[in-house]
């Protein structure tokens, strides 16, 4: 008898998905006094697990879920099992577990696999790619997405006489199993996901985690993939949860049936530290952002100050991100060759995404000990852009990101630079004297060209000053307006002349 070999798997961290039902009338019936001090041990419980008081990593999420089968999922990811356990136990000692009752759960364990590489599991072997390698870790060690909405569902492989997935050859999985993975990566930026193995933890053999800002997006998604033959044919599920994400401090309003996430004062980013970043602050390296990807409403607003400016000069200054892409941009003090090495792995897994326009290095032409090398991502989404500057801000010795100006100075960018190749001595001529001139200009510090490993005529131009008016100062001038006057006639594309850099 034929014996088939299981795909070999690497675990991860643990994940405890936690649901409970509000016991509403005894809610209703307690004096205020109880529910006052529910309320805080509550609330002082779940923002411990997402500032992840208890263990060396990890993360935690509250949801407020819809429809009738439970009223809250308090999903954890720990690096152990006991951690996830410890958890579970500590949140009922607090007086809010008295109003509620756990009516469901489910243990899982992140995992890669030998569908996705065979690198893992090689003694001595190392994966090649720096962009796998990058995938692969977040796989095994996830972050919740910075998303409001999550869907919840366990799941299984079909084992019935007519498709039994586990008499399939291995290839025919593997197959299987990059089509599936085909869909989901189409959805990039639109929908993220969190897959887990429960062989022996839970009822079934995996558990999916969706995270959306779109709903549609999770449904669309889900029914495309019904059409899958890797589903159609071999897919059991079990129940379907779905709920919106809120924060501990929210819970006085969930409780008292008020909105949530709580409405904020539109300047008051502190208030919802999702808004900013993950628990609360800019934490770059989950790539979690502002809308913008470039701070707060202050910062947006003296964004289009400049730029309506600008065009009241005659100058197209075009938009944060550009025009019909969004751009991150980071600067790093790496040795160019190794950076590029570094970018062209990560690139690779880039480029399963539809939403990814082009990734490239970007070195100064000035050859300067203190130059910096660039690193461009452009999306055509905010939150694939964002998403992506999670990975990006990993790279070797990012020193900042487009955007994060320091307190005492600030920074612009022109970029979409793509020069008629017969021209681009005249290019670097004309910023060589630009260079010059703003030598001698009070504020400016410094003003570098770099240009595209991969293509010399692909460029843009970093300036940075002592306050934003010393640069309007030079946006008004008439060496500027001539400048981009010359533009276009030896540039192929419209240039944006105004990013914060």
């Amino acid at each position: 008898m034929e014996r088939r070999t299981p795909p070999r798997t690497k675990e991860g961290w643990y994940i405890l998905h936690d649901f409970r039902t509000v016991d509403w009338d005894a809610w209703r019936d307690a004096p205020d006094h109880v529910r006052e001090r529910a309320l805080e041990e509550g609330a002082a419980f779940l923002a411990d697990c997402e500032d992840v008081t208890d263990a060396e990593d990890g993360d935690s999420g509250t949801f407020a879920m819809l429809g009738h089968e439970t009223d809250l999922l308090c999903m954890h990811i720990r690096p152990t099992m006991a951690d996830i356990e410890q958890l579970e136990r500590r949140f009922n000692q607090t007086a809010f577990a008295e109003f509620t009752e756990q009516t469901d759960s489910y243990v899982s364990v992140a995992e890669v696999s030998d569908y996705v590489t065979d690198a893992y599991f090689e003694e001595d072997e190392e994966v090649e790619s720096a962009g796998l390698s990058r995938y692969l870790e977040q796989k095994l060690y996830p972050q919740i997405p910075d998303a409001e909405y999550v869907n919840f569902y366990p799941m299984e492989k079909r084992r019935q006489p007519e498709h039994n997935w586990y008499d399939l050859p291995f290839e025919q999985r593997s197959e299987h199993m990059s089509s599936h993975g085909d869909i989901g990566r189409s959805y990039g930026g639109k929908v993220s996901q969190i897959t887990a193995g429960s062989i022996g933890f839970d009822d079934y053999e995996w558990s999916v985690s969706l995270f959306a800002d779109d709903p549609a997006n999770i449904k669309n998604l889900l029914a495309e993939m019904r059409f899958d033959p890797s589903t159609s044919k071999y897919a059991e599920f079990g129940r379907f949860y779905v709920g919106r994400r809120f924060e501990p401090a929210d819970l006085d309003a969930y409780m008292a049936g008020d909105a949530v996430p709580a409405e904020a004062d539109a300047d008051d980013t502190s208030a919802h530290p999702h808004a900013e970043g993950h628990h609360g602050d800019a934490d770059k390296s989950h790539g979690h952002g502002s809308g913008d990807g470039h701070g707060g409403s202050s910062k947006r607003a003296d964004d289009e100050e400049v730029r309506s400016e600008l065009e009241d000069l005659g100058v197209y200054a075009g938009k944060p991100h550009g025009e019909d892409v969004h751009a991150v941009v980071l600067y790093s003090a790496a040795d160019p060759d190794e950076l590029f090495e570094e970018v062209d792995g990560l690139r690779t897994n880039f480029d399963h995404y539809d939403t990814h326009v082009k990734t490239a290095v970007y070195e100064s032409e000035s050859g300067a000990d203190d130059a910096e090398t660039a690193i461009v991502s452009l999306w055509e989404t905010d939150r694939a852009a964002n998403t992506a500057a999670g990975f990006l801000a990993d790279l070797p010795e990012i020193v900042r990101q487009a955007g994060d100006d320091e307190d005492d100075s600030w920074g612009t960018m022109g970029m979409f630079y793509t020069v008629k190749p017969d021209h681009r001595e005249d290019f670097t001529g004309v910023f060589e004297d630009a260079a010059t001139l703003l030598a001698d200009m009070d504020g400016h510090r410094k003003t570098d060209l770099l240009a595209n490993r991969e293509d010399e005529n692909d460029m843009f131009i970093a300036s940075r000053w002592d306050s934003r008016e010393d640069a309007m100062q030079f946006f008004r001038s008439d060496a500027f307006s001539e400048a981009v006057e010359f533009g276009r006639d030896i540039l192929t594309d419209r240039p944006r002349h105004v990013f914060l850099a």
